[in-house]
């Protein structure tokens, strides 16, 4: 079969007023990877890649409600999952502690693992019984109130929420999370008692978003509200990424721009996209297909839960043309939501479903791969840099700040 090649050095994102970065303290740093190099059934080139599209539309439906003040409502992926399409830490729960390989995801708040009895769970999970700092959440407790549709059927709180295409109820709990050093004790996550579907990560899930139960503001005051991560590509097999908390070792040298909070989508880090730029070409592009708006929730995000950049059709149809056109003669056709040039090379990122509840355009994962993303909500501002972090850097894949 063809080695086939996905596109991304011509496309350069422009994001507004990049400034210095503060002067950063060092913390901690965990070694990441992607799930798919996990041993599991092997799939095709065009199977993977369809189906790492299709976890991204279902995701792209679940980001958009989110905030919307209505139920999330699960959305089929269209075909079936085989593994999960997601980053992992090694991350240890309870005393003595048992550990776990959770997706790292800056769309999610509150923490969720399987835990051992979970109905419908994939994994074997979190065994409570065996841990002696393990307890439960009241429903009188301010983390109830707190998580997505909660209820109190007994004395415990528990919760229902949607990731994708599946769903799950699960108790809110509390316990010692360990990652490097300094175990975070009593921290509040879920501990899932039923699920259905298959796009859930198997091991469990720790939020990295701006919500209160997230890792972020849990730690906030050990970390200070700052951190930053780094992705391998695909295909790097060790943990050569890192995720690094705290204002210690961060970049001394890396171009910033503001970070900007949507209310309608409050979990979300929202940069100012302002143009695109394909070579040393600026595209015409119409100003609305960036407009940050905080009463629709549109914009642009950084997103390391979907896997492929996702640009509304206006952006991603200059994108398009404009590569086409230096493409020359290449046969030019499609494989499911995208642009495949000749035999061997593929444009890869999609223009937004139709449906999604906005207009928005989403900064995925593939595209943020070997560079170091800093998410600095003490001062505002997210900040990009390069950075080599997997084993084998794919010479085409990039992502540019403004004057970078």
């Amino acid at each position: 079969m063809i080695k086939k090649t996905l596109l991304f050095s011509l496309a350069t994102l422009l994001l507004s007023l990049p400034q210095p970065l503060l002067t950063f303290q060092p913390s901690e740093t965990l070694k990441i990877y992607h799930a798919n190099t996990l041993p599991t059934t092997q799939l095709s080139w065009e199977q993977t890649l369809l189906q790492l599209q299709s976890n991204d539309n279902a995701r792209l439906h679940y980001l958009s409600r989110l905030g919307s003040g209505r139920p999330v409502v699960p959305v089929a992926a269209g075909m079936t999952i085989t593994h999960n399409p997601s980053y992992i830490v090694k991350a240890r729960i309870g005393t003595p502690p048992q550990t776990l390989l959770m997706a790292v995801d800056t769309g999610n708040d509150a923490a969720w693992i399987p835990c051992t009895g979970c109905i419908g769970c994939s994994a074997a999970g979190f065994d409570s019984a065996k841990s002696s700092t393990f307890r439960t959440v009241p429903c009188d407790a301010t983390q109830c109130s707190q998580v997505p549709s909660p209820s109190c059927g007994g004395a415990t709180c528990s919760f229902n929420w949607s990731y994708g295409g599946s769903s799950f109820s699960a108790n809110l709990v509390q316990d010692t999370v360990g990652l490097i050093s300094n175990p975070i004790t009593g921290y509040t996550f879920g501990c899932i008692q039923t699920a259905n579907g298959t796009s859930l990560p198997p091991q469990g899930l720790l939020g990295l978003g701006r919500g209160p139960l997230s890792l972020t503001s849990q730690t906030s005051e050990l970390y200070q509200s700052t951190f930053s991560y780094c992705l391998p590509n695909l295909k790097s097999a060790n943990f050569t990424g890192s995720l690094k908390l705290g204002p210690q070792n961060q970049p001394q040298k890396i171009n910033c721009t503001p970070l900007l909070r949507n209310a309608r989508r409050s979990s979300l880090y929202y940069a100012n996209l302002t143009a695109i730029k394909v070579g040393d070409r600026v595209l015409c592009i119409p100003p609305t297909a960036f407009a940050f708006d905080a009463t629709t929730g549109g914009g642009t995000f950084f997103d390391s839960g979907t896997m492929f950049t996702s640009l509304v059709k206006p952006a991603y149809t200059a994108v398009r043309d404009e590569l086409r056109r230096r493409m020359g003669n290449a046969t030019v056709s499609s494989l499911g939501g995208f642009d495949t040039y000749g035999t061997t090379s593929c444009l890869g990122m999609a223009a937004a479903p139709d449906n999604v509840d906005a207009v928005v355009n989403v900064i995925g994962s593939f595209q943020q791969q070997n560079h170091r993303i800093v998410i600095d909500e003490l001062n505002s501002r997210v900040c990009v840099s390069r950075e080599a972090c997997s084993k084998r850097v794919p010479r085409l894949a990039s992502f540019t700040n403004a004057h970078n």
